[in-house]
């Protein structure tokens, strides 16, 4: 191969995360409720697979030739009966890599011709949604906690090709998991860590 085909390509492509990942997008819905701009939350409907119950913000898999902006609105439109022009999309939050093989595409929107009480929710999805004034978040800090990862390997790895073999020493990673509680829901994990991401964007633009 000679060193300008190796530039043509180095030139012309888009530099991602090394690995394989599943990708996700999420919109943070901003509302109206009595003048006083709210975000929307959804609860996970109780028979879902996977966190079921849980607090969240409207969002899916992103599918094949699919951006991440057109995802957050479709998932949104699907998960609360809106139509795709009803979903007004105000840009990208910082996109988070989690130590599971996913990256997280948020993004701020609104819904603004649509009152909380018009919302008729996707029951197949969403068992109820909420909503939270947005000062609220700007006023409160977080509880701030943490998870510690650390390596586990299989019976077969091949520890005689390392270093120290066995007595190799791994690095340890630290996962934040940020809680807010309001009116008796608690907010938590990655939903609570891009609302942080959020109301520090705003912050910083005061």
């Amino acid at each position: 191969m000679e060193i300008k085909k190796i530039n043509d390509i180095i030139q012309q492509r888009i530099p991602g995360p090394e690995g394989v990942f599943h990708r996700f997008s999420i919109l943070v819905p901003i509302v109206k409720v009595q003048g006083e701009l709210h975000l929307l939350f959804e609860v996970r409907a109780a028979h879902l697979r996977n966190q079921p119950g849980e607090i969240c913000f409207p969002g899916g898999k992103i599918e094949k030739n699919e951006t991440p902006a057109e995802a957050a609105i479709r998932e949104t439109a699907e998960e609360l009966n809106l139509t795709l022009g009803e979903i007004e999309l105000l840009g990208p939050l910082d996109y988070v890599v989690t130590p599971f093989n996913t990256i997280l595409y948020p993004f701020l929107g609104t819904i603004p011709q649509k009152g909380i009480d018009e919302i008729q929710f996707n029951p197949s999805e969403v068992g109820s949604i909420f909503t939270v004034p947005l000062d609220y978040f700007f006023n409160t800090e977080p509880e701030h906690h943490f998870i510690h990862i650390k390596a586990s390997t299989h019976d077969d790895f091949p520890f005689h090709m390392i270093q120290n073999g066995k007595n190799y020493k791994w690095k340890v990673g630290k996962l934040p998991e940020l809680f807010y509680e309001y009116n008796g829901h608690i907010i938590w994990g990655m939903t609570a860590r891009i609302v942080k991401n959020l109301v520090n964007i705003l912050k910083e633009e005061k």
